[in-house]
């Protein structure tokens, strides 16, 4: 009887520690899943195309260029403009665009918004950055010229994408659309690293990569055969612009082919989604070096901006980066994961794009609350990625 009661009493002694230990293992384990399953929850449904983050998104968007019409009609300014304007409209059509191809029945609905949102990146203010820099010039002006100018393609590529989905297409932007790619593929073609200049002297290989995808989406439309210059392009990516090391691109370089920056990731998960408009197979290699620079914890993926052996600070292109992070190169990378299949990085990389662009909802649309207008413009486009891979 006393052996019985002692017993009890030690169990009644180690019972409280127990209860804080389970509870404190309840808690790690929770503290890890949770988050993980918030931040991830609709992953599955953008990797699979379902329509209603799609809609949401792309109406948050529609919104964006009417309130722009409105303000541009009223004369209430010119609304966003520089190179962020660029990026803006352009991105919007790309990501509107692809939609339209996933979805054949929302043409009606969307066609128009990606020919004006086309049309406003072309406008003299989306460029003018660069025509300062280019000494007053603008390229848009002097076509015929053997300079690169390459911030074309931006506007170029906008334009295919808006002439291959909207029936009802002007004849005379047509007419432009042409002029541009001629020149661009000429410029291309005569270039012995296949790289163009997009400020004097400065070239980015993700910029030509866009020159390309806009050269590819125009014979798209047109019919016209870029077979030889798409060819010429991939070849000098893969001898001229690529790291062997690393698998990435160099962020900046001469025309000559000199570096002028390191190998790094931002640059290659942009280039690896616009090579996805002009060769599956280049945007495939570009992938995967881009996915070996995955760092990932508790579910969650992001990608270091520099290759092995490199280092460097944060500039426009990455975003400020974090222990070598960059955000920039996180959320590009979605667009090759989602465009190649690879459905459980897109769910880790989609987790950390959920965590820190705390996405919104709001009746009908929804938006990315810290990325802004930009933000979700590009969001948009690599989260659809997909139907604009080369045929």
């Amino acid at each position: 009887m006393g052996s019985s009661g002692g017993g009890v009493r030690r169990g009644e002694r180690y019972r409280g520690p127990l209860i804080v230990v389970i509870a404190l293992l309840m808690a790690v384990v929770v503290g890890c899943l949770l988050p993980r399953w918030w931040c991830g929850r609709d992953a599955d449904a953008w990797y699979r195309g379902d329509q209603g983050p799609a809609r949401a998104l792309a109406e948050e968007l529609v919104a964006f260029e009417a309130a722009d019409d409105h303000r541009r009609a009223t004369g209430g300014g010119d609304g966003i403009a520089g190179m962020w304007g660029l990026l803006v409209h352009q991105m919007t059509a790309q990501g509107l665009a692809q939609l339209c191809l996933a979805h054949p029945d929302w043409r009606e609905r969307y066609a128009p918004v990606i020919t004006r949102a086309a049309v406003k990146s072309l406008l003299p203010q989306m460029r003018a950055e660069f025509t300062s820099a280019w000494y007053g010039r603008d390229g848009l002006a002097e076509l015929d010229s053997a300079d690169g100018h390459a911030y074309l393609s931006y506007p170029a590529l906008a334009l295919g994408l808006a002439r291959l989905v909207d029936p009802a297409f002007p004849a005379d932007l047509a007419v432009q659309h042409d002029a541009v790619i001629a020149a661009l593929e000429r410029r291309l073609l005569a270039s012995p690293t296949g790289l163009l200049d997009t400020f004097p002297g400065e070239a980015y290989p993700t910029d030509v990569a866009a020159v390309a995808a806009a050269i590819a989406v125009h014979g798209r439309v047109t019919g016209a055969d870029h077979a030889a210059v798409i060819a010429h392009w991939a070849d000098r990516v893969r001898a001229v612009q690529l790291d062997r090391a690393t698998g990435l691109v160099i962020q900046r370089m001469g025309v000559d082919g000199r570096a002028h920056d390191a190998p790094r990731a931002s640059g290659t998960g942009l280039a690896a989604y616009f090579a996805g408009f002009a060769d599956r197979a280049l945007a495939a290699e570009l992938a995967s070096g881009l996915f070996r620079q995955e760092r990932g914890v508790l579910g969650f993926g992001a990608i270091d901006e520099y290759g092995d052996g490199y280092s460097g600070s944060g500039d426009m292109d990455s975003g400020p980066l974090v222990l070598g992070i960059s955000v920039a190169a996180t959320g590009f990378a979605l667009a090759p994961a989602r465009a190649f299949g690879h459905r459980d990085l897109f769910t880790r990389l989609y987790r950390t794009t959920d965590l820190f662009g705390l996405p919104v909802r709001s009746g009908t649309r929804s938006r990315f609350a810290t990325g802004g207008v930009i933000g979700n413009a590009l969001l948009l486009a690599f989260l659809t990625s997909g139907p604009e891979l080369a045929r």
